[in-house]
């Protein structure tokens, strides 16, 4: 059957969503940046990010409270520029949290393989998905209630990777060849700490997605704020005390370009053989986890949207026996574990495959990032009665700063990375002539007058 999602999730629910769908991205994937930029060109980088980051939250949570859809981006960009428009947002999206996944589960099979070294990493990834895929199907408030504690779980082993390492840090240790493996900052410098975008990003990916779980929420013009502002808060906090503590345990050199960053850490202050490294391995699962299990939710909301809407195949708006997209979360699935397997067998500009999927990630980040802004600038413009709980501070420079910034990350990510660019556009190509030849099939679609307005 097809349908509305129903409404369950409160606002604790909503902030571990939040939370949870980033952040994996304090347990892997950003060290790749000093391999880039250096620990201080990547810090530069990474404030850089969390400005844009904070600005956006702080003006996307208008957009979020006025149009409580399971497309999230979608739905507001359609609902500003048209069909076209949310053509170009929910293709962005749906790239940005289904190339996510197969990172994340690498890093998942990763952290298990420093346990079991036995252990096939790219099999743990795929038993990851089929297990995940599994919850995400039995129901969202069971999904949402293990994304809270897992989120919850993974906030306190952060802060106590925090306290194990301070008594080693060193800011000598954090500055060393900080500015792209120099002593000196260079012109050079300025250059990496740009191609370094995708890595500090990966900080705060998809935190966007709570959007896609409004449909969902009770009271959302109340409980989304709430957790928006509360999230981005906490993800900023964390992004940047994990970076500096962990450049500052030893020689951050050998940190750079791996999936566990945290424990290999660990290790240059309490040894192989800790207890507390141990723990981390262990407890650190969640912090992946929870991104990974989120994002599963995310991504099969935003196939929902889009199918319900008549941009993809009706069938994979149908709802299973527990009220969910039992086949969106199915076919996010088998994309994620397809891209699993050709590690080793497709190489992107010399990339491992982690990261070749958060830079691909990032894209459909950073173009959803330019449309919503966007839509927010016009429906002030077009609908100035539309009811707005929530209104973003200090508009219109709020808006205009995460606008713009994600204008220059944008620019910056097609001239460091154009073979995954054109990859991208191709992606969003074939979209589009799926579009124009299925305008029948939105034509037969139920209307949503939250997608067109009253």
């Amino acid at each position: 059957m097809t349908g509305k999602l129903k409404p369950t999730l409160g606002t604790i629910h909503l902030w571990g969503i939040a939370v949870g769908l980033v952040i994996s991205g304090e347990y892997f994937g950003w060290s790749y940046g000093w391999g880039v930029a250096g620990t201080l060109g990547f810090l530069v980088t990474t404030l850089i990010v969390a400005a844009m980051y904070t600005c956006f939250i702080f003006s996307f949570t208008e957009l979020t409270t006025a149009i409580p859809h399971a497309g999230g981006p979608f739905a507001y960009s359609r609902r500003a520029f048209g069909e076209t428009g949310g053509l170009i947002a929910g293709l962005a999206t749906l790239i940005e949290f289904v190339f996510a996944p197969p990172a994340i589960a690498m890093a998942i099979g990763a952290y298990l393989n420093v346990q079991y070294p036995e252990l096939n990493p790219k099999y743990a990834a795929v038993g990851a998905y089929l297990i995940f895929m599994g919850l995400n199907i039995l129901g969202v408030k069971l999904a949402a209630m293990f994304e809270l504690c897992v989120t919850v779980l993974a906030v306190i082993e952060l802060l106590v990777f925090m306290g194990v390492v301070a008594p080693d840090f060193s800011m000598t240790n954090f500055m060393l060849n900080g500015w792209a493996g120099s002593e000196h900052f260079s012109a050079g410098t300025v250059s990496s700490i740009f191609a370094a975008i995708p890595f500090a990003i990966w900080f705060f990916l998809a935190i966007e997605g709570a959007a896609m779980a409004a449909e969902e929420a009770k009271d959302p013009k109340r409980t989304i704020p709430r957790a928006y502002i509360s999230g981005i808060l906490t993800l900023v906090v964390l992004a940047l005390g994990v970076m500096m503590f962990a450049g500052g345990a030893g020689d951050w050199q050998k940190l750079s370009g791996i999936n566990d960053p945290l424990p290999q850490a660990m290790k240059m202050v309490v040894g192989d053989n800790s207890g507390w490294l141990h723990m981390l391995v262990w407890i650190g699962l969640f912090g992946l986890i929870a991104s990974f299990h989120g994002i599963i939710l995310g991504y099969s909301r935003q196939f929902f949207a889009l199918a319900r809407a008549g941009y993809l195949p009706k069938s994979l708006s149908n709802l299973s026996r527990f009220d969910t997209p039992h086949r969106a979360i199915i076919a996010g699935g088998v994309i994620g574990i397809i891209a699993i397997f050709s590690d080793g067998i497709i190489n992107l500009q010399g990339m491992s495959l982690t990261a070749a999927m958060i830079t691909m990630a990032v894209f459909g980040a950073i173009v959803m990032y330019m449309m919503s802004m966007l839509s927010l600038f016009r429906l002030r413009r077009l609908e100035p009665g539309m009811s707005r709980s929530y209104k973003a501070p200090f508009y219109p420079i709020v808006p205009a700063i995460a606008l713009v910034l994600s204008v220059v990350s944008f620019i910056a990510m097609i001239w460091f990375n154009f073979t995954i660019a054109l990859i991208f556009a191709a992606m969003m190509f074939v979209g589009y002539l799926y579009f124009r030849a299925t305008q029948q099939q939105r034509d037969e679609a139920v209307q949503d007058l939250m997608l067109v307005g009253e």
